[in-house]
């Protein structure tokens, strides 16, 4: 895995309106060089416009971010060069195999002959996917083409990959085979950006936001956050459980 210096990300008072609506509200992130960062938060809590802020595919209403270096605002297309983005509905070609999603994802992100072929075998070898080359992504299970999805996303191997919701949908095992994927990706020093709403996983993470109405209610390790609601009411039992923790948390962003 190639190592990344500049993989940092930051957000000051982000904020994305839709007429009268905040779906992003003033958030305040800084994400350290190989990190791996879950957006936790339930469906419609801000996560995947955040993400696409982040992505440069979203224009902030307000506020300020950047990623690898680059303004997403000022500067989307640098920032687009420098991240892998995975979302909820993968943009795989049915139709294609695994080999010509790679070859054709390659050819986006400007990889021609050698240095294509040596980026395929890294991104089949990391996503574990060897072997399968020449089936049609139409036949693999859906374990099997969120691999492809993802070797597809690390192709150019990224400075900062963002995964939206990457597990939805799957079984537990199937999940915890993603997450060691996940693992071995930012182990080389990319940062791994990751929204979920499956609360076992915010455990998979080194840092958690807890994101609700659009504002980020929490930030800190899972062991931070869970320290967080000590001595509030009814907190007896929520060191030990994030889900606990969740509602602990974001019922008091309500009051």
């Amino acid at each position: 895995m190639e190592s990344h210096s500049d993989a940092h990300i930051t957000a000051k008072r982000l904020t994305k309106s839709f007429g009268e609506f905040k779906a992003v509200d003033g958030v305040e992130l800084d994400i350290a060089s190989g990190t791996v960062f879950g957006l936790l938060g339930a469906n419609g809590a801000g996560k995947s416009t955040l993400i696409r802020m982040l992505c440069g595919l979203l224009v902030p209403t307000s506020g300020a971010a950047t990623v690898a270096g680059y303004d997403v605002a000022s500067a989307p297309e640098a920032v687009k060069r420098r991240i892998g983005y995975m979302s909820q509905l993968f943009s795989l070609y049915a139709d294609l195999t695994v080999d010509e999603n790679l070859r054709l994802f390659g050819g986006i992100y400007g990889l021609y002959g050698a240095k294509l072929r040596e980026r395929m075998a890294w991104a089949r070898s990391i996503s574990e996917i060897e072997g399968l080359g020449n089936a049609r992504a139409d036949s693999l299970s859906g374990g099997y083409r969120r691999r492809l999805a993802l070797a597809c996303a690390v192709l150019h191997a990224p400075a900062v990959l963002f995964l939206d919701e990457p597990t939805s949908g799957v079984d537990p095992i199937a999940r915890r085979a993603f997450w060691d994927l996940i693992d071995s990706i930012a182990s080389g020093g990319t940062t791994v950006v990751v929204t979920t709403h499956y609360l076992e996983e915010a455990e998979y993470c080194g840092k958690l936001a807890l994101m609700h109405a659009g504002k980020v209610v929490a930030v800190g390790s899972p062991a931070q956050i869970k320290a967080q609601t000590l001595g509030r009411p009814g907190s007896e039992l929520r060191a030990n459980s994030l889900e606990e923790v969740f509602i602990t948390i974001t019922a008091g962003a309500d009051q």
